[in-house]
């Protein structure tokens, strides 16, 4: 699936199985997609080569919060009233021109 920001098309991979979830971007380098976290309230930068930027988002895919260039050795929690959020993790400013509320829309 994918996402457009900021008039670019970025691939999303859904971590929904384990060896997803727990590899993420670790250990990569010039990192041009996303990954979308489903059911999951933190995320960690351990092991990572470069900053990313991390969205918080609801059931609706509505963006809770937005943590810009976060950089390697950084655990990130998504504090929400919501039971189920969701996080997407992008490459460093892909997120530009994001602000908390925008509705974020995938596509196959």
């Amino acid at each position: 699936m994918y996402i457009k920001l900021n008039k670019q098309n970025i691939e999303v991979k859904n971590a929904k199985d384990f060896k997803t979830r727990l590899i993420g971007f670790m250990g990569q380098k010039d990192i041009k997609t996303g990954i979308l976290f489903p059911n999951c309230k933190a995320i960690h930068t351990f092991f990572m080569k470069e900053e990313i930027d991390v969205l918080g988002l609801d059931d609706n895919y509505q963006v809770l919060y937005i943590y810009r260039s976060v950089p390697k050795n950084k655990i990130v929690k998504i504090s929400s009233t919501q039971k189920k959020t969701h996080i997407l993790e992008l490459p460093k400013n892909a997120s530009k021109g994001l602000v908390i509320g925008s509705i974020l829309h995938f596509k196959e």
